[in-house]
């Protein structure tokens, strides 16, 4: 089964200034990541502002993804949705169109206990061809459900196409523990772009970075040097990797993550409503700094 691995581009969702889905900017999107370097491509995460979408939505967000691609790159569709029964249609749809697989982010909001998110894990991963890969995604800190480690050990002997995990909370010693599952045969990526160096000396198979979806280049070139053994030049590398999280502000608005590809001239269009583009004052200064950080890491 196929993993991910390196460099794996949680994408951006282009909306237009009519609140559609924008499938030419999804095919021009791929193309700058996949020339920039990136491993993989996962669309329709936290980045891809998923549980904003209708399931149809999402279908076409996934089948413009993956014909864009043309398997010229590794990529797997995020799935996870509000209700089993969508995680379950998403699911079978990725597999359907020729995915190389899915994540699934723990339910949300209703808080649910260990039980219910194995059952949950279970069903899903069951709900597709055996030899079709899942990886379970846990991020805490917004989900409000916690996917612990000895609650994937029960769930990978039920459903061993359940390959790995993208755990977004920066935390180094449960990323560890996450790699002991299943007698050390377990993949882990993280979900922190600040740690990808870090990550990948402890044993992580790569990261899961919204910021790639703008600067491609800068983590792929983390990635590049750590492969080759030059693990100095990759944590150099990596400081410049942060530098570029930090001036798109990242995971904490994704119109920063828009408007500097706009500014890298692929127009990703607005927000979903509720959520709001950033306003005109704050355009200003990012622009600024963004152009600034553009010439030092670019």
């Amino acid at each position: 089964m196929k993993k991910l691995y390196g460099v794996i581009t949680a994408m951006v969702t282009p909306f237009d200034k009519n609140q559609k889905v924008d499938a030419n900017a999804i095919r021009k999107h791929v193309d700058f990541l996949i020339n920039g370097g990136v491993n993989c491509l996962y669309p329709l995460g936290t980045t891809g502002e998923m549980d904003l979408m209708t399931v149809e939505e999402r279908k076409l967000v996934a089948e413009t993804v993956i014909a864009q691609n043309n398997k010229r790159i590794t990529a797997y569709i995020h799935v996870g949705a509000m209700a089993q029964a969508e995680t379950v249609e998403l699911a079978r749809h990725a597999f359907d169109i020729g995915a190389d697989g899915i994540g699934v982010v723990t339910p949300a909001y209703f808080k649910v206990t260990d039980r219910e998110l194995e059952e949950y894990y279970v069903a899903v991963a069951n709900s597709v061809p055996a030899d079709f890969p899942v990886y379970a995604y846990n991020i805490p800190q917004l989900s409000g459900n916690d996917l612990k480690p000895e609650v994937i050990e029960r769930i990978v002997k039920r459903a061993p196409n359940i390959i790995g995990i993208k755990y977004s909370l920066p935390d180094m010693n449960r990323t560890v523990h996450y790699g002991r599952i299943n007698n050390d045969n377990f993949s882990v990526v993280q979900g922190a772009d600040t740690l990808m160096f870090a990550s990948l000396m402890l044993g992580c198979d790569g990261i899961v970075s919204g910021c790639s979806s703008v600067f491609p280049e800068a983590f792929s070139r983390v990635y590049k040097a750590f492969t080759e053994g030059q693990y100095q030049e990759a944590s150099r590398l990596q400081k410049l990797a942060t530098y570029a999280a930090e001036t798109i502000k990242c995971g904490s608005n994704m119109s920063y993550f828009k408007e500097g590809l706009k500014i890298r001239g692929i127009d990703m269009g607005t927000m979903r409503k509720p959520l709001l583009d950033i306003s005109p004052q704050e355009l200003e200064l990012f622009t600024k700094d963004f152009k600034k950080c553009l010439e030092i890491v670019k």
